[in-house]
């Protein structure tokens, strides 16, 4: 076994919490795994990592929380997840429609209904998703109104998230603006919420075709002269490419290269229809993508015939997983993503040998924290990083008999099979349930924000079986 690693100068014991006897997924360079480990927690860090015997030893009087029998991981990432609008309208949004439909009939029309409140409560419901399935790293998409709010609903579940505000110039739309404009709401919030926060300012452009050169451009001279990251949508579908070059004569990431976008402080949403040029330059100037293979499936957008996540990551890319929106990527739920992105790659070349259940959860969690410019904080267990810590229960039918742990968690189960979380050392599920507020509460709020919300937005959610009063 590995020996203990401990910080220099670590707390006082009596104010450590020890996590004890579980199997540790360090995710570190080594990538350890420690049978009945522990962990050694104190304010919002790890001080010390090891076999249970030496933290015990080195810690005396400790809080210990046991973790017997228990599969212990680093959070998991969401690099690209929409926390307003589509949220309070779960599964209203019907399947079958055409390409587009489901965004500017019912998602963007949803926003535009949106209240402060709705904001806040569409965050908290997705905060909790998340966090009891093991995600504690949360990045908005760009589809935020009220910031504050957002922030406010996130802080009070503990989820860890970057932030940032609608971002597009087009000549009509909800919360569109001149691009000054948009920029300076832009540097609002990323003053309001500092890098090395629980919730921090990202610059949040829509992207797509929906905004102008102007903007794009000054979006990204915002975020390097803030030294924050930037993240928008690009080529989900083959209609990015073909309006870019009906507008620019060139392809989507291109062009945006040509203004300077592309670069290490870039986060791109989708990158489904990327031709071998546009390829080549996302690997060069180390833009990141958020790959969200759920999204795509069920929208019908070409993933498994024109995705190149996996290739993009066999030569040396920086790929992370998302989530997208609740109508689109349907849950919040990081492993599933994993196995069906493994399943694809394989699928796609028919080729059973390449991208396995192991680099897959790489993905989830530290080769995504890198992807979104965090792996010196987050995305393994290891001394000085953010205690942002996940237990799975094996006393569940997918992890009973036990295996590999590395093709359990990505094939065999899913976020079900969580327990306990941690973020920044404090404890924002227990036994499967959210610390922060009841599902009593949870429903009552939803149900009535729902209400009102489909109310204003004029909408009517359709049945496709008839529904009759039979009470």
């Amino acid at each position: 076994m590995s020996p203990a690693t401990t910080a220099p100068g670590a707390a006082p014991s009596a104010d450590v919490t020890l996590l004890v006897n579980g199997d540790v997924v360090t995710m570190n360079p080594n990538r350890d795994v420690l049978v009945g480990g522990a962990i050694a927690i104190a304010d919002d860090r790890i001080v010390a990592v090891g076999p249970t015997s030496e933290l015990r030893a080195a810690h005396p009087g400790a809080t210990e929380v046991d973790l017997s029998s228990c599969v212990v991981t680093p959070g998991m990432i969401d690099a690209h997840q929409h926390l307003t609008g589509d949220p309070l309208i779960r599964s209203c949004i019907p399947d079958l429609l055409p390409p587009g439909a489901s965004i500017f009939e019912w998602s963007v029309p949803v926003h535009a209904a949106h209240e402060p409140d709705d904001d806040e409560a569409s965050a908290i419901l997705s905060a909790v998703e998340a966090l009891t399935a093991g995600v504690t790293t949360v990045v908005e998409a760009g589809t935020v109104a009220h910031a504050d709010r957002v922030a406010a609903g996130l802080q009070r579940l503990g989820q860890r998230a970057t932030l940032g505000v609608w971002g597009w110039d087009i000549e009509e739309g909800p919360f569109t603006a001149p691009a000054d404009e948009v920029l300076d709401r832009q540097a609002a919030v990323i003053d309001s919420f500092p890098a090395g926060g629980l919730v921090e300012g990202w610059v949040t452009l829509v992207g797509h075709d929906l905004a102008s050169d102007a903007l794009l451009a000054g979006g990204a001279d915002l975020a390097r002269a803030k030294s924050t990251n930037m993240t928008m949508h690009l080529s989900p579908t083959s209609s990015d490419p073909e309006r870019y070059l009906e507008k620019t004569g060139k392809r989507p990431a291109v062009h945006l290269n040509d203004l300077g976008v592309l670069g290490e402080h870039l986060l791109l949403g989708h990158g489904v229809w990327l031709d071998d040029a546009e390829v080549e330059l996302v690997i060069d100037t180390e833009t990141a993508i958020a790959y969200c293979p759920w999204a795509y499936l069920r929208l019908g957008q070409g993933v498994c015939a024109h995705g190149r996540h996996a290739e993009i990551v066999e030569r040396g890319g920086r790929v992370a997983f998302g989530c997208d929106a609740t109508n689109a990527g349907d849950s919040i739920d990081i492993l599933r993503t994993a196995a069906v992105a493994a399943g694809i790659a394989r699928d796609a070349a028919v080729d059973p040998t390449r991208f396995g259940a192991h680099q897959a959860f790489e993905l989830a969690t530290i080769a995504g924290a890198e992807a979104i410019g965090m792996a010196d904080r987050i995305g393994s267990i290891e001394v000085g990083k953010q205690a942002d810590i996940v237990v799975h229960r094996t006393d569940t039918p997918g992890w009973t008999p036990r295996g590999d742990v590395g093709l359990q968690l990505v094939w065999g189960t899913d976020g079900r099979s969580v327990r306990d979380v941690w973020v920044a050392g404090r404890q924002v599920v227990s036994d499967g349930r959210p610390t922060a507020i009841t599902q009593d509460e949870l429903a009552e709020m939803a149900t009535h924000r729902q209400t009102k919300l489909l109310e204003r937005a004029g909408i009517e959610v359709p049945h496709l079986w008839p529904h009759h009063d039979a009470r």
